[in-house]
């Protein structure tokens, strides 16, 4: 049994330049706004603390939790008794490397990374722009939206091993698939890639941005708490039209509800607790096989 109170202790006194709270409410760093306390909460600065403080954590047997920006993550409302190391406002810097490729850290958000890909008049990651999340997430699960996605643009991603040493995915290496990606069987945490991008005319780049903007805006309930899409596209079909077929919009659990403006996304109407999300996904699951055959699975990450 891990005495949390000392571990914190050591941590503070062994890396005094890493950021670490205790008891950290994970309803602060998630976009759904649900889950308890984590036992100890970490953001490292740089790539170089982050190593450390994985040697740390391996030389005493403890596996950590990694969060980007939380924008895809459901947390349990009792918390977690692990170390969580979150990339996100800490693990961040956009560099132009020339020739079309830039770098971005991992918790970099992909609205920054695509917005400084436009004002070097670069085009690829306009469907990014509207993304929530951190570029350590997007590579993570290949995120995508409105035809692109991470696996038309990641030339190479660095990763660090779990005993905090330095290993390089270039390519197909990076294992993309429909939202997913090799290092979601690896154990390792991304902390940086390299994008490859084309020449383009700013203005055309900024057009399309914000054309993306408006469209999630009037499609989206942007302006209630939620994860995002909370179902992966199934083959041959869309999963909003399918819950919507089912007459589940509006339909809720506790605080969490079917978006009336977009069945595809659970929303946290107010108070909703990580278990009236799971039953309300449990729910959607059962009438839209009942409906139509399909069998929805969830792309929101369950912690």
């Amino acid at each position: 049994m891990i005495d949390w109170k000392e571990l914190s202790n050591e941590m503070r006194q062994a890396l005094p330049d890493l950021k670490i709270l205790d008891e950290e409410p994970l309803a602060r760093h998630t976009s759904f706004r649900i889950g308890g306390p984590a036992a100890i909460f970490a953001q490292p600065a740089t790539v170089e603390a982050l190593s450390e403080f994985l040697k740390f954590l391996a030389a005493r047997g403890i596996s950590p939790r990694i969060l980007g920006a939380g924008t895809n993550v459901l947390a349990p409302d009792e918390g977690l008794r692990e170390v969580v190391i979150c990339t996100k406002d800490a693990l961040t810097g956009l560099r132009d490397l020339g020739d079309g490729k830039i770098e971005a850290f991992a918790g970099e958000t992909l609205s920054k990374t695509a917005v400084f890909a436009r004002n070097l008049s670069l085009t690829g990651l306009e469907f990014a722009h509207g993304i929530p999340g951190t570029v350590g997430g997007g590579i993570y699960m290949n995120a995508g939206a409105y035809g692109g996605e991470m696996k038309q643009v990641a030339a190479q991603t660095t990763v660090l091993t779990m005993d905090g040493e330095t290993r390089v995915f270039a390519g197909e290496a990076q294992g993309f698939a429909y939202r997913t990606s090799a290092f979601e069987n690896l154990p390792v945490i991304i902390v940086k890639t390299v994008f490859q991008l084309a020449p383009g005319g700013k203005e055309e780049i900024s057009a399309r941005m914000q054309e993306l903007m408006d469209k999630r805006r009037t499609s989206q309930p942007l302006e209630l708490p939620s994860a995002g899409s909370t179902f992966k596209r199934p083959e041959g079909a869309y999963a909003g039209a399918l819950i919507q077929g089912a007459n589940l919009k509006g339909i809720s659990v506790g605080g969490a509800c079917v978006s009336e403006k977009h069945a595809g996304f659970i929303v946290n109407a107010g108070g909703a607790t990580a278990r009236d999300v799971k039953v309300l996904i449990e729910l959607v699951q059962k009438r839209v096989f009942e409906t139509s055959g399909y069998c929805l699975q969830p792309e929101v990450r369950i912690w």
